[in-house]
């Protein structure tokens, strides 16, 4: 735990808290003690106690409720709830000896202060309501030692007793601002805490989608070299005898469509490591690759474009573009029987993609089987604010999507 970390607060006597804080506050009230002392002792010699003669009793005395007093200041961060009460017998300890208000009393307000900041919610309201009698007891009390004063001279006693009013009310608002303070103080640290929180929540949502995205990815580019390189793998089996020149080039289109494949995968663990690490896109300018390698497996590619593309797409889209073909001819080589059609007609406003092919005559339902790769498809083209469905029709299982471009994209 550091110094930075939010505060946690238990209901328990003592606090987690970091070494650091633990030493500044012990450091921070000896200093106190050894400022406050002094002048405690200058600006009550000869008077310090109402009943008590002054002498080595009433200095050592004075020096114990001193100590005591920011003993309980030096823990009031480490346990705000025992700070409290050593306070309490401090203050209670100064008026049994019938010491009048000194400089040391100031370390009350840090623990009052302690126990609205970094106190359990009860200590909150006990440090409150002690703020509040603390200060009502202390104006009683300034009128209690200065008694004899008011019997002996009614003018200057009323004077005494004003004065002591003032004092007490002087008392009140002092330890209850210590304590409005502590609590703005907690209010501060819940914040920062919320805060760190929606930061923390933020980070991990936005590592979730990366690391769907990159499994996205993953599953595009396995899915699809795994296809091309069984089919190059059964069709290279099948020539070996009859014809070893086409085995060869199966052969060969394998190795190309592995070492790509491999390049691809490198590169994705590389971003699951390095999360700063994007790396290049495909693009439509890929898709002639991605277009002889499904040549390569045995199947034709029939493309019409039409409109062409008024410009340079945006990169999402044609990244979702190729992710989309990608996938659909995937199913194509796996699924599929025959060539593969292939429509692609960029509007102003959008991309429509239709992807055609044919299906062996199985039963109805083993060609409607839901897959990772459908749900991948459709969850790029959500991704870009698009549509895309997965059908099979009479013609053959069809594949359409439409992906928004410009003001309507996301």
């Amino acid at each position: 735990m550091t110094a930075s970390d939010p505060v946690a607060y238990r209901e328990g006597v003592f606090r987690t808290i970091p070494r650091f804080w633990l030493v500044f506050d012990i450091v921070g009230s000896a200093i106190g003690l050894l400022l406050t002392l002094p002048l405690t002792y200058t600006f009550e010699a000869g008077t310090m106690s109402r009943w008590i003669p002054d002498g080595p009793v009433s200095v050592v005395l004075v020096l114990l409720v001193a100590v005591i007093l920011w003993g309980a200041a030096a823990i009031s961060r480490l346990s705000p709830v025992l700070a409290l009460i050593v306070a309490w017998i401090g203050a209670l300890l100064q008026m049994a000896c019938g010491f009048s208000p000194g400089a040391y009393d100031l370390a009350i307000l840090a623990v009052v202060f302690a126990t609205s900041a970094w106190g359990s919610m009860r200590l909150l309201w006990i440090g409150g309501a002690s703020a509040l009698g603390g200060g009502i007891l202390a104006g009683g009390y300034m009128s209690l030692i200065n008694e004899e004063a008011l019997l002996q001279d009614t003018e200057t006693g009323l004077r005494i007793a004003l004065v002591a009013v003032l004092l007490g009310t002087v008392s009140v608002l002092t330890l209850v601002m210590a304590w409005g303070a502590g609590l703005l103080w907690r209010v501060v640290l819940n914040g920062r805490r919320t805060r760190d929180a929606q930061v923390r929540a933020e980070a991990v949502a936005v590592a979730e989608q990366e690391r769907v995205r990159i499994a996205r990815d993953m599953h595009d580019v396995v899915a699809h070299s795994l296809a091309v390189v069984i089919a190059q793998s059964d069709g290279a089996r099948y020539a070996a005898a009859a014809d070893p020149a086409q085995a060869t080039a199966a052969l060969t289109t394998i190795g190309q469509t592995a070492r790509a494949a491999l390049s691809d995968v490198r590169l994705l663990l590389a971003q699951l490591r390095h999360s700063e690490g994007q790396g290049p896109q495909p693009t439509l300018a890929d898709l002639e690759t991605l277009y002889t390698q499904v040549r390569a497996a045995g199947i034709e590619p029939r493309v019409t474009v039409d409109p062409m593309p008024p410009g340079e797409p945006p990169a999402g889209i044609q990244l979702a573009v190729y992710r989309i073909l990608q996938e659909a001819l995937t199913n194509a080589i796996r699924h599929g029987t025959g060539d593969v059609d292939i429509w692609l007609g960029w509007h102003p406003d959008g991309v429509q993609i239709t992807v055609r092919n044919g299906v062996p005559p199985v039963p109805r339902q083993a060609h409607t089987e839901r897959g990772h790769g459908l749900i991948g498809m459709r969850e790029r083209a959500q991704l870009v604010g698009g549509t895309l469905s997965a059908e099979l029709e009479a013609e053959g299982f069809v594949v359409r999507a439409a992906l928004p471009i410009g003001p309507t994209a996301p």
